[in-house]
C-alpha cells in the first residue's frame, strides 16, 4: 500500500504536525538526542557549550524551528564552518539538502553510494545514531493536553492525517501507543516526502484547498500550508494546551461555517510569529 492510497471520506482534511505539534516529544529528542549525537558524530566535543546552544536555537527556539533534520544539520555546520571549523564533502551535503526530493536516511544512503563525501557519510550516520538514542530515552512521550478532544470532534466531520517531518518508526509508535492513530486515514513521515509534497498528493483526492487546514508549530508547516494554498492552524510554542483547546472550540467550527478567511489567519499568525521571534 502506497503512502496516499485511502478512500476519501469526508469534505474537509485536517493535516496534522507530530512533533513539537501533537506530541510533546520536540524538546527532548533535540536537547537530548540530536544535538549529542551531532557533537559526538563529528567531533565538536571542545565546542559543545556553544555547539548545543546554537543547535537548540535552530531547531526549538528560531524562525527555523522544526526544519527537516538534514536542512538543520547543514546549517549548524555551516555555522561551525564560520567559526573556521573544515568539514570535509559539507558543500555536496548542503547541495544534496536543497536538492534531494526526499530527505530521509534511505535517501542519503543511496546519495552517499554515488558520491565521495565524508560529511554525507557522517550525516548518514549521525541519523542513524539519533534514531537509535530516540528509541532509548524513557518513555516520557505523550500528546499535548486537549490533542484527543479535539482529534475527537474532528474526526466527525474531516479526515484526519498526520503530516511530519520526523521518523516514521517513531511516528508509527508514538501515535499507536497514545491511541491517536485511530483517528488518522494515515501517518504520512519524512519517507513519504516533504510536508509541502505530501499536502499536494493528498490534494489530488479532491479536496477543495479552502476546506483544508494544516495543523503545525513551526514556520515550515505555515510554508507547507501556503505554498498549497490551504489554511494553517498555528500550534503556539508555549501555548500548546490553550492552542489545541482553541482549534477544537473555535477554528475548526469556522473552517466548517466557512469563517475561517484570511482575517482570521492573520490573527492567528500574530501570536505565532511574536512566539518564535519573527
Amino acid at each position: 500500500m502506497g503512502y496516499f492510497d485511502y478512500e476519501k471520506d469526508k469534505e474537509y482534511l485536517i493535516c496534522i504536525d507530530s512533533d513539537g505539534c501533537a506530541m510533546d516529544t520536540m524538546d527532548v529528542k533535540h536537547i537530548r538526542c540530536f544535538g549529542p549525537e551531532w557533537i559526538k558524530t563529528f567531533g565538536l566535543e571542545k565546542y559543545q557549550e556553544e555547539g548545543l546552544e546554537y543547535w537548540n536555537k535552530i531547531n526549538l527556539y528560531s524562525k527555523t524551528r522544526g526544519i527537516n533534520r538534514f536542512k538543520g544539520l547543514a546549517m549548524a555546520l555551516e555555522e561551525m564552518e564560520r567559526r573556521g571549523l573544515v568539514f570535509d564533502g559539507l558543500d555536496t551535503f548542503i547541495r544534496w539538502t536543497k536538492e534531494a526530493k526526499e530527505l530521509s536516511n534511505p535517501a542519503l544512503l543511496e546519495a552517499c553510494q554515488k558520491t565521495n563525501s565524508l560529511c554525507m557519510e557522517l550525516a548518514l550516520l549521525w541519523s542513524i545514531r539519533v534514531n537509535r538514542s530516540i528509541s532509548q530515552l524513557p518513555k516520557v512521550d505523550k500528546p499535548f493536553p486537549n490533542v484527543k478532544s479535539a482529534l475527537d470532534k474532528m474526526e466527525q466531520a474531516a479526515d484526519l492525517v498526520v503530516v511530519s517531518s520526523a521518523n516514521g518508526q517513531a511516528i508509527e509508535e508514538e501515535w499507536e501507543k497514545h491511541n491517536l492513530k485511530q483517528h488518522t486515514k494515515v501517518l504520512l513521515s519524512q519517507e513519504a516526502g516533504s510536508k509541502a509534497f505530501c499536502i499536494t498528493q493528498l490534494l489530488k483526492k479532491g479536496y477543495d484547498p479552502k476546506k483544508v487546514c494544516m495543523v503545525g508549530d513551526a514556520p515550515g508547516d505555515r510554508d507547507a500550508a501556503f505554498s498549497n494554498g490551504v489554511w494553517f492552524y498555528p500550534i503556539v510554542v508555549g501555548k500548546e494546551e490553550i492552542s489545541w483547546k482553541k482549534l477544537k472550540d473555535e477554528a475548526f467550527p469556522r473552517l466548517l461555517s466557512g469563517k475561517f478567511d484570511k482575517a482570521y489567519q492573520e490573527e492567528l499568525l500574530k501570536d505565532f510569529n511574536q512566539a518564535l521571534g519573527i
